[in-house]
């Protein structure tokens, strides 16, 4: 019989020490998070900014609610008040619009900067090139609520391990360059965000902090 409780020892069972489990509960009830969150989980990943208000609203205050979607700039009024990490930053802009709504909130909001790792072109995220530029102009320093603590980049859906096992490699390479000509006195930058649930044992093989697992948790989604 179907048990998230077993899916969720089984997988924490294959992560090592430092790397942490974002639970992919989108689209899931409440129900499902309840029964995750009674065994102890408490990182969830949610995508859609009205969803996740909800279900804050309705679980225990004591969880981390990370925002993996691709986010509108209007919608982070919602989840300012209690979003945990953003991971999906994918411009300058929306980082802008991110401070000005974790000011109003007097708190300071954790970001990660998305990067277009996967040879597709629906994913989101900045280049390397934009990222890099970017962070040269010190404009984004004086963003003051807010915090980028890594980076996140989604691999290209394909059965072709050696292709995914090179882009996570190469993100991996990136965080390490930024760290070191960026963020070298910033304990916080420290995240890698990539890893799904296909393939977030090659993930942490390659360096990642924060796996997103949702079937292999909670079964397929119902749309």
């Amino acid at each position: 019989m179907f048990s998230i409780a077993e899916n969720l020892k089984d997988i924490l069972t294959q992560i090592p020490d430092g790397v942490k489990l974002v639970a992919v509960s989108k689209f899931h009830p409440i129900e499902a998070i309840d029964e995750a969150y009674c065994v102890g989980q408490r990182i969830f990943g949610e995508s859609k900014v009205q969803e996740m208000v909800a279900k804050y609203e309705s679980l225990p205050k004591d969880i981390e609610w990370h925002f993996i979607g691709h986010l509108q700039s209007n919608k982070i009024k919602y989840m300012a008040p209690f979003v945990s990490l953003i991971h999906g930053v994918d411009s300058y802009k929306l980082l802008v619009e991110i401070n000005k709504c974790a000011i109003k909130e007097n708190r300071i909001i954790n970001c990660l900067l998305q990067i277009h790792i996967a040879q597709e072109e629906t994913k989101f995220g900045f280049t390397p090139d934009e990222c890099i530029d970017m962070l040269r102009n010190d404009e984004w320093k004086q963003l003051s609520n807010i915090k980028i603590c890594g980076l996140m980049g989604m691999a290209t859906f394909t059965d072709n391990t050696e292709q995914v096992n090179r882009e996570f490699k190469f993100l991996y390479q990136l965080y390490t360059e930024l760290k070191e000509n960026y963020f070298s006195q910033s304990d916080y930058f420290k995240e890698l965000s990539m890893g799904m649930s296909d393939d977030y044992k090659l993930a942490i093989a390659n360096g990642s902090t924060l796996v997103r697992v949702g079937s292999k948790i909670f079964g397929e989604r119902n749309y």
